[in-house]
């Protein structure tokens, strides 16, 4: 397993990132800005004001540390726990929680469930609730681009459960016969729901699985950003130059639960919640940042305050948003107007008491 920092924030092995004041801090601030929107997600489910959400602390310098490697050209292919690659590639909570909302402004139109977004101008594919699927797709997608010639990669991030899917075998193996530009990214945080890692596989480990289909595959300190960032770097150049795919494990822990609609108490133990969190990536960060003499008490808190700012400021203009109008459910059906569904539409509308039907375009542009 690669790792740069361990759980006390030492350097355990050289790398040039360790000089690098501005990306170091730029890492941790992004780490925080995932905890601080992950925080009120959680908070607006259990205040009731949104109905189901999917926590991802814990796992933040896995999402920071491989979206910041990634390029703007190349392909997302998510799971519902990593709201933080969103976030580092769109820069703004808002559609997150456009999204969360499933108002008006949410791009799936209150279509999808919470946590389950898709954004087409930052090459961010629909996340979808059936384990494994973005795997497939994922590879579909590199295979395209190497006929295309395309200089970009795909990345499928999954977890630990996913790996016991058909998608997982069926993706990687056409991945690797292929030689697609494809990241496997695999985010073991120990638990697929509720079943531990120690009953998912009899493998060593999830990136020793990549021998079987001629695919290089790494495991990583999924809590060390600055491992995680080098390690989905030099995948990303391996698939750029023509090297194939690549199956990444970041070994991580999800600190809190698997939804909001689930307790962990039933299946793990407050001594192992107690073990992984020292090993927390903001604060092996941090402490690293400290021995630097790059960080301050002062300088986090205004980071934390603004970062806090920005995300109640959204969440006010997301509740204030309106839901989707009715006639929505009409569109982005066919390409062309069909006239069942303005009788239908039109039908709707009499039945709820709404005025006359408005002429739309049955296309919606994302």
């Amino acid at each position: 397993m690669l790792q740069l920092l361990n759980a006390d924030g030492d350097l355990v092995a050289e790398t040039p990132l360790a000089r690098e004041k501005a990306m170091c801090l730029e890492l941790f601030q992004w780490m925080h800005y995932v905890r601080t929107f992950d925080t009120a997600a959680l908070s607006l489910q259990r205040q009731g004001r949104i109905s189901f959400c999917n926590p991802s602390t814990g796992q933040e310098a896995s999402q920071i540390g491989s979206a910041a490697a990634l390029s703007s050209e190349d392909w997302v292919f998510p799971s519902y726990r990593v709201p933080g690659v969103y976030l580092y590639r769109k820069g703004s909570p808002l559609p997150l929680l456009h999204q969360l909302f499933g108002n008006a402004s949410d791009l799936s139109r209150g279509r999808q469930m919470p946590m389950h977004f898709a954004d087409r101008s930052v090459r961010f594919f629909s996340v979808s609730s059936p384990v494994g699927t973005q795997i497939t797709q994922a590879t579909g997608v590199a295979f395209a681009a190497k006929i295309r010639k395309d200089p970009i990669l795909a990345i499928a991030y999954f977890g630990d459960g996913a790996t016991s899917t058909n998608d997982f075998h069926a993706g990687l193996n056409l991945a690797g016969v292929l030689r697609v530009p494809a990241v496997f990214y695999c985010d073991n945080n120990q638990y697929a729901l509720s079943v531990p890692f120690r009953r998912q596989t009899a493998s060593e480990s999830i990136a020793a699985k990549a021998a079987a289909y001629g695919i290089r595959g790494v495991q990583v300190d999924g809590n060390d950003v600055l491992a995680v960032y080098t390690v989905t770097r030099d995948a990303a150049e391996h698939c750029r130059k023509g090297g194939g795919a690549v199956l990444i494990e970041a070994i991580t822990y999800r600190s809190g639960p698997h939804s909001s609609s689930d307790n962990p108490s039933f299946y793990r133990s407050r001594e192992e919640e107690a073990a992984w969190k020292d090993r927390d990536p903001i604060l092996r960060c941090r402490r690293f940042l400290q021995k630097q003499g790059w960080w301050s008490a002062a300088w986090e808190e205004s980071v934390r305050s603004e970062q806090s700012g920005i995300v109640q400021d959204a969440i006010a203009k997301a509740e204030q948003t309106p839901p989707p109008a009715p006639e929505t459910l009409f569109e982005d059906i066919w390409a062309e107007r069909q006239p069942r569904l303005d009788r239908q539409c039109q039908q709707m509308r009499q039945s709820l008491g709404l005025d006359e039907y408005r002429d739309r375009d049955y296309r919606f542009p994302i």
